[in-house]
């Protein structure tokens, strides 16, 4: 019975420190005055969330500038924490941006990552990669199988890409999924990309080269993009990425769901131009890591 005893107040004694120090009073939050075209989360003590930008800090007083214009005057006590965040205003609900913007299913979009932004993710449970932007405009990445069967070399693949123009409703791309360290050579594809309309809703086309080399041979042969996506909620876009090459093609049709920083993709590949109906799944998992 006292070892018994013993062995509860031995138990409990770390999880009252934890109560103890979870207690004390939580540091306040640093705030800063928002640069032109920033957009921050406010967070009450209460819970409840504002976002806009804060313009002017005053002794005790915050004044907070909501996305819809209207101006609140703030005590700094009141405020639990503040940060930046990217995002935009859909019938009076904050749509937080997709974080994954630059890509579909498995091809890209006419977007880019900003400079020292990244994101790491995971094809079909198997196929990890990842992506890292070097300017505003220029990003490389790449990865390997988690499994393969054997051999002398690991096979592995580069993703270059360049963004060639970028307005306010139309971005285009050039670039490359180069796979190295095969067996029989090299294969890959070289594409060029333009997607029209907003992270929201958008319909990319592209135009590629795919090629493989083995020893003295080579061939190649085009392939045309046709994708989709629009977004239907704060959380969930719909996706739909189909490729036509000579001989059949490939249809694909799911949804995204995201956070602020991961998403998941959910949906089907079909080929095309077999004598029968065949269909895969399409599972993702991109994790985006941000300057912010």
């Amino acid at each position: 019975m006292h070892r018994t005893l013993l062995l509860v107040v031995v138990l409990l004694l770390p999880s009252a420190g934890v109560c103890a120090a979870s207690g004390q009073q939580a540091p306040p939050p640093t705030l800063v005055v928002a640069a032109p075209g920033e957009t921050q989360e406010l967070v009450m003590v209460d819970g409840s969330k504002l976002y806009g930008r804060v313009e002017r800090l005053e002794g005790d007083r915050v004044t907070f500038r909501t996305i819809s214009g209207t101006s609140v005057e703030i005590d700094k006590a009141q405020i639990a924490s503040l940060r930046r965040v990217e995002g935009h205003l859909v019938e009076g609900v904050f749509w937080k941006a997709d974080p994954n913007p630059t890509r579909l299913f498995f091809g890209p979009t006419g977007r880019s990552i900003k400079a020292g932004e990244a994101y790491a993710g995971v094809y079909e449970i198997f196929l990890p990669f990842v992506q890292v932007g070097i300017t505003d405009r220029i990003s490389i990445g790449g990865g390997t199988p988690l499994v393969y069967m054997g051999g002398a070399r690991r096979p592995f693949w580069i993703t270059p890409k360049i963004q060639v123009l970028k307005t306010a409703s139309t971005q285009a791309a050039i670039g490359a999924m180069h796979f190295l360290n095969l067996e029989d050579g090299s294969l890959g594809i070289a594409y060029g990309v333009v997607t029209q309309g907003s992270t929201d809703s958008a319909v990319s086309v592209g135009v590629g080269y795919g090629y493989e080399r083995s020893g003295r041979s080579s061939n190649g042969a085009a392939v045309v993009m046709l994708a989709g996506e629009h977004r239907v909620s704060g959380g969930i876009k719909l996706v739909t990425e189909n490729y036509i090459f000579k001989g059949g093609g490939i249809a694909t049709a799911g949804a995204r769901w995201f956070g602020e920083h991961l998403s998941v993709d959910f949906g089907m590949v079909v080929p095309l131009g077999i004598n029968e109906f065949v269909a895969f799944p399409i599972v993702n998992f991109v994790w985006q890591f941000s300057r912010r």
